[in-house]
């Protein structure tokens, strides 16, 4: 069955700027203007950008969270403009696009790949009467691979613009610790916890595209340790301890690089191992000199809603919890070309 119906080609003709294979893509949503006037009281006006100011605690996550449906929507939307551009393209329609591309290239797994498969399933129904469900399954996942690798293969020729931003709430950078120029156009500020699985899995990510946008970038990183884990403000004093001494950035790749330097004792040691003086880095975590800093960060993420971490903001917009690199670099990419952002 064709992927797009006539209805909806018509659509997306409309929303994108070219259709063409090579042309330029463009998915374009128009996003609220901060200066609309949401309310009247007492002739009074309300914007919008008041509202998310003053609620900015409640309406942020849900905000991201519509976001994040509209984005995953507006993905499936391109891909399907770009399988039925490429069908016309080649004079085929998209469903003997679809049979040639990726169909054809399922093959039937074998009667021990397919026992492997079921093992692995929790179950307690026979092998023989789960025969079909399991083969199925599996063609399901294989065509699913082809055809990512398909649509791989189709973005990487065409050019596609992605205009629809994540929402945004002002964000200080106060005397956060940064890397890269403070002229930067683009400021990334990140909300982290030491002890986060998560935010440990977007540290290569970040570092990516520090080195991608080398002189457009900055980092600014802000300690937002959570209750549920236990050394983090911890490690969050120390961080700050060692960017008395210059060396902030160093023990923050230390922290994310080793699960098991979180106890005092292996936070004083990983002071030492980089070279800090340690009578006075031992001094200010002991004293608890950085609490302040901290429930500073902490008080401006709970104003901004955060709930967990790593939390992001990209020039104020706003990403949560583990996104891909495509998606950051979408964000920063929005950011250095801004004439072209829907208001």
């Amino acid at each position: 069955m064709p992927i797009l119906s006539k209805i909806a080609s018509t659509k997306i003709a409309e929303m994108c700027l070219a259709v063409a294979l090579g042309a330029c893509l463009a998915a374009h949503a128009q996003t609220p203007k901060q200066d609309e006037v949401v309310a009247k009281i007492d002739g009074r006006a309300v914007t919008r950008s008041e509202l998310y100011a003053k609620e900015s605690s409640t309406l942020l996550q849900q905000r991201y969270d519509n976001y994040h449906v509209e984005r995953e929507a507006l993905g499936t939307l391109i891909d399907d403009e770009l399988i039925a551009a490429e069908a016309r393209r080649r004079g085929l329609t998209v469903q003997q696009l679809t049979q040639q591309e990726i169909d054809s290239k399922v093959q039937d797994p074998t009667e021990q790949e397919l026992l492997v498969f079921y093992e692995g399933v929790q179950t307690d129904k026979t092998y023989e009467s789960l025969h079909a469900q399991l083969l199925a399954r599996v063609h399901q996942t294989r065509a699913k691979r082809f055809r990512e690798a398909f649509l791989t293969s189709l973005r990487t020729k065409a050019k596609i613009q992605v205009l629809l931003p994540p929402p945004f709430a002002e964000t200080a950078l106060d005397d956060a610790p940064a890397r890269g120029p403070k002229n930067a156009p683009v400021a990334l500020v990140e909300f982290a916890d030491f002890e986060c699985p998560f935010c440990r899995q977007m540290q290569p990510e970040i570092e990516q595209l520090l080195k991608e946008y080398d002189g457009k970038l900055a980092l600014y990183y802000k300690e937002f340790p959570l209750n549920i884990h236990p050394h983090a403000e911890k490690a969050a004093e120390a961080a700050r301890c060692a960017g008395d001494q210059g060396k902030f950035w160093p023990y923050h790749d230390v922290l994310f690089g080793d699960r098991s330097s979180l106890e005092i004792p292996q936070l004083k040691e990983s002071a030492r191992a980089l070279g800090l003086d340690g009578a006075r880095f031992d001094a200010c975590l002991d004293s608890g000199q950085q609490v302040p800093a901290i429930q500073k960060d902490l008080a401006q993420g709970q104003q901004l809603g955060l709930a967990g971490t790593p939390g992001f903001f990209i020039n104020g917009h706003f990403l949560s919890g583990v996104v891909s690199y495509e998606t950051l670099r979408e964000v920063v990419e929005q950011q250095l070309n801004p004439a072209k952002t829907p208001n």
